[in-house]
């Protein structure tokens, strides 16, 4: 399947145009702010730095982190349904489809992390995960492992003393 060619450019100012309409009003607490902003400005240093893997990925760990952070926000602040006057009511839509957004812009953040030269396994100190071709042998060229030891097999005899 052929991933559109998305500029990285417009999912982060998606994001920040949403963010920020999901704070005109004060239902939200700060941390909401901090956490989304947090991930904006990594967006920004994945912008700034084409090349490098390191920004898209801790872009795309910042995205998965909020869309956690942001079901929680919802789920204990959301106001109640006589409180919603219009400002609120845009406020709070902002946020949510910000949410609802967030699943297609890490698709769309993993392919470039992959475009990138990300690999597909992460390595979590002794436990990995993904496709790790360092141990891979193909079969067709059998290569020799080299010899840790002696052959003692083929060594001749020590001379006899007279």
């Amino acid at each position: 399947m052929e991933v559109p060619a998305v500029n990285l450019k417009a999912v982060v100012l998606v994001h920040w145009l949403l963010t920020t309409w999901g704070c005109m009003a004060d239902w939200l607490p700060s941390s909401y702010a901090w956490g989304n902003f947090t991930t904006f400005a990594l967006g920004v240093w994945a912008v700034a730095q084409r090349d490098s893997v390191d920004a898209i990925l801790m872009f795309l760990i910042g995205l998965v982190l909020t869309i956690l952070t942001d079901v929680i926000h919802f789920c204990l602040f959301y106001p109640s349904t006589k409180a919603l006057i219009d400002l609120l009511r845009f406020s709070t839509g902002m946020a949510i489809f910000s949410l609802i957004l967030k699943p297609v812009s890490c698709y769309l953040s993993y392919w470039m992390y992959r475009e990138r030269g990300g690999e597909y396994s992460f390595n979590l100190g002794t436990f990995r995960v993904g496709q790790d071709h360092s141990s891979y042998q193909s079969i067709d060229n059998p290569d020799q492992p080299p010899h840790l030891y002696p052959d003692v097999a083929s060594k001749s005899a020590p001379p006899r003393p007279y």
